[in-house]
């Protein structure tokens, strides 16, 4: 059995009176892949913020591989250097080219050389079909080539947890069709993932669990069959109907 990787406990997150996220509970066993689904405001964004510790929690706990980074006196730098975090906006400087971009985080947090962090990001690179894009500069590149080195950009620092928030909500499909299948082959190798997505598609393809976030609680969670073929409560059916009726399911 894998061992667990993140294990949320008890949290809750308040924006003063308005409560987003209510006694969350959940865990991520190493290799597991994790889809949360929701209506948007229902709290997906904000629990991925929580366990990189860009939002400060109210209560509770988040463990990452059985140490406490919620804890008083802990350095947020440091967790952020174990899990790697993408999101809708690329975030790419545009003053750097793809290579450099890739590379800055082994170089200035985890004190890579320059030859040992480009040998890794060209690797990267090759292996997903970037390698010609390596010189180019973020504004040469489409949306999705662009997306794909935001998520090799995380992947260069080996982390435990890879973080992906709506990362193809910016896209026209055929650019959601490249990142989706990055992020399959990122599953097939085993990496641990928790992702946020309104691409139902590709949460059945991907996910071992589907938690559905309905105003800032886990109503649901299962195999992607069960949620999105065999839904309990009217929440569920509801956010189901509503996809369909967009053609989104």
């Amino acid at each position: 059995m894998s061992k667990s990787m993140l294990d949320i406990i008890n949290l809750r997150k308040s924006y003063g009176a308005d409560l987003v996220l209510e006694d969350i509970s959940v865990s991520l066993a190493e290799h597991e892949v994790k889809v949360l689904i929701g209506a948007s405001g229902s709290g997906k964004s904000t629990l991925l913020r929580t366990i990189n510790l860009l939002e400060r929690i109210d209560d509770g706990q988040i463990l990452l591989d059985n140490k406490d980074i919620t804890a008083v006196g802990v350095n947020p730098d440091v967790v952020r250097a174990q899990i790697g975090s993408v999101f809708q906006s690329f975030n790419l400087f545009p003053h750097l080219n793809v290579l450099q971009n890739i590379t800055l985080a082994p170089r200035k947090v985890h004190g890579v050389s320059k030859e040992v962090a480009e040998t890794n990001a060209t690797e990267l690179l090759e292996r997903f079909g970037l390698a010609d894009k390596a010189r180019q500069y973020p504004d040469l590149l489409s949306g999705g080539q662009q997306q794909r080195v935001a998520i090799l950009r995380a992947l260069i620092t080996k982390p435990k947890v890879l973080l992906l928030d709506e990362v193809t909500s910016a896209l026209d499909p055929i650019l959601i069709a490249e990142v989706l299948s990055l992020i399959a082959e990122l599953k097939a190798e085993g990496m641990t993932m928790m992702i946020a997505t309104h691409e139902m598609g590709f949460a059945k393809r991907v996910a071992d669990q589907v938690l559905f976030l309905h105003h800032g609680r886990i109503l649901e969670a299962g195999t992607p069959s069960d949620i999105l073929e065999k839904p309990h409560s009217p929440e569920l059916s509801d956010f189901l109907g509503a996809l369909r009726e967009a053609g989104r399911l």
